[in-house]
């Protein structure tokens, strides 16, 4: 097991204040596929020029979580990748980890780093910190993914933008009864919350709250039916439209707006539409 066998994959939109700290913790005999949610070659050229170990793909749009990093996973000729947000930093042993990790562990499906909350919910008393265990899912700001094991069960939907694509991933391989394991010696840093320049906040809030009310309907449609998913929503439909009238009395249009989105992400799922919004920029 060496660095040629894993295949680092980034997706990147108007990421360009956090991606090079990203590149500058991972080891540059690594490959990195940066697959790029647009069209903007002059960053293209940019990341390619100072990092020789990154090819980067520009998708001609934005595509999304999924569908961008499937990309790049049909591009992976490696035996591992690694699906890693822009917001993450690695730490100094993080790979020389997961090949040690990968010698003794060999039918993993998915792999992730130290994750506190996971460690907290264990029973302490049994735990030894340094043995890796199994667990349903993880995060999707650092998933090892053992290449083979996809074959069957195929990798992210594509019909999600945004939201519990790692979730419905990690299902899915549960469902094929095949493992995934934390691996505690392994730390990735993750910001969290910050892969987007902060100038466009206040669209990036519309877009998640749209998306997050859209996935999280798909998500259990799709795994406990259309009956299970609606009285699920239901409660979110009418807080939303409830808030959107208070806020209509009080003037407060940013609020508003932010649940205008949500009832909108819930009804368009509900109706089978397709996860179509996007946030806008100048």
């Amino acid at each position: 097991m060496t660095h040629r066998d894993l295949t680092i994959i980034i997706t990147t939109f108007k990421s360009e204040d956090k991606i090079e700290k990203c590149l500058n913790s991972i080891d540059n005999r690594v490959k990195v596929i940066l697959v790029e949610n647009s069209n903007e070659n002059n960053f293209k050229e940019k990341i390619e020029k100072k990092f020789l170990n990154v090819s980067c793909i520009l998708s001609g749009g934005n595509l999304g979580y999924g569908k961008a990093n499937n990309i790049g996973l049909k591009k992976t000729k490696t035996k591992f990748a690694l699906i890693l947000n822009p917001d993450t930093i690695l730490d100094s042993n993080s790979l020389s980890h997961f090949f040690d990790f990968v010698k003794t562990n060999k039918d993993f499906a998915i792999a992730g780093p130290n994750q506190d909350e996971q460690i907290k919910n264990l029973d302490n008393s049994n735990f030894n910190e340094l043995k890796p265990f199994e667990v349903k899912s993880i995060k999707g700001y650092a998933m090892f993914l053992n290449v083979e094991k996809f074959k069957d069960v195929g990798f992210f939907d594509e019909n999600y933008f945004l939201y519990l694509e790692e979730i419905d991933l990690c299902k899915r391989i549960k469902d094929a009864n095949k493992k995934i394991i934390v691996c505690p010696k392994i730390n990735i840093f993750h910001y969290g919350g910050g892969s987007v320049n902060k100038k466009y906040i206040n669209q990036i809030e519309l877009t998640r709250n749209w998306h997050w009310m859209w996935s999280l309907f798909y998500f259990n449609k799709k795994h406990f039916g259309f009956t299970k998913a609606l009285i699920l929503i239901t409660p979110k439909l009418f807080n939303a439209i409830f808030k959107i009238l208070i806020y209509f009395i009080l003037l407060n249009k940013k609020k508003r707006e932010i649940y205008l989105k949500r009832m909108s992400g819930i009804l368009n799922s509900i109706y089978g539409k397709s996860s179509w919004y996007r946030p806008t920029f100048d």
